[in-house]
């Protein structure tokens, strides 16, 4: 299926690994000029072709300066995908709420909510000159916040609703803004050793490897096994694309049947 993305611009941001990486590598697949944002430049990401900027979106002013980058190399921005976040962080997540400090709750919400919040402003002026797309990844995490880090899913359902709020205000200018929900995806957050997935495993007494082998089971994930982040990546493309061109407002379960309600 031709999307109809070739000669599309687009800034991805968390692009360095996991799910950002690809997207990266899917959009420019697809024909997209890719500028993709990390802290760190990664032999896979510059394997993509996609314009590496190094930069940390949790400082204030990281986003207007990607964007300015951005907009220097592309000429023009038609895509924002705000992927930037975390809770892969295995150490001190898995306490429940009484354990988590402020400190923690300030680095959960600039990581996951407010870098989104300020590139998006950044982009927002350009966006609407080229109608363009904003796809931001939350977590199904903000649907049933008991499922992580109480920081994280907090920011998460935050990033959903702020996409929601997006479209009802942008769309009239020609701005589509839809979310993507993932359930657990194969990334580091679960697989890395010092990971969110590791430590839970730690704290639950289990061998790492027995987690991932029983967390889809344990999550009600219906296919049996995790995610793909080329499967986040394959939605995100479709709604970045004009295709899509009736679809914004939403936001998109990709968590093999783990959210159970209606």
């Amino acid at each position: 299926m031709d999307l109809q993305l070739t000669g599309k611009t687009a800034v991805v941001t968390g692009a360095s690994r996991g799910i950002g990486l690809a997207v990266t590598e899917t959009l420019t697949a697809e024909g997209v000029r890719v500028v993709a944002a990390a802290r760190t430049i990664t032999p896979a990401l510059k394997a993509t072709g996609a314009i590496g900027v190094t930069v940390d979106l949790t400082a204030p002013d990281g986003p207007a300066r990607l964007i300015e980058r951005a907009t220097a190399e592309l000429g023009g921005i038609d895509v924002l995908v705000n992927n930037v976040g975390g809770g892969d962080g295995g150490a001190g997540q898995t306490g429940g709420f009484l354990s988590f400090t402020d400190e923690q709750w300030a680095r959960a919400f600039d990581l996951n909510f407010l870098a989104a919040v300020r590139t998006t402003r950044a982009a927002l002026p350009h966006l609407v000159e080229r109608r363009g797309a904003i796809v931001s990844i939350s977590s199904n995490g903000a649907r049933m916040p008991h499922a992580g880090p109480i920081t994280y899913t907090t920011a998460k359902a935050a990033l959903t609703a702020f996409g929601k709020a997006l479209a009802e205000e942008f769309g009239p200018q020609g701005v589509r803004v839809n979310t993507v929900s993932p359930g657990a995806v194969r990334t580091d957050l679960w697989e890395h050793p010092e990971g969110y997935g590791a430590e839970l495993a730690r704290t639950m007494g289990l061998e790492h490897d027995q987690l991932l082998a029983g967390l889809p089971a344990a999550t009600g994930m219906l296919t049996g096994r995790l995610v793909e982040p080329a499967e986040v990546a394959a939605l995100v493309a479709y709604l970045a694309s004009p295709l899509a061109g009736s679809t914004t407002g939403t936001d998109h379960l990709i968590d093999a049947g783990s959210t159970k309600t209606v």
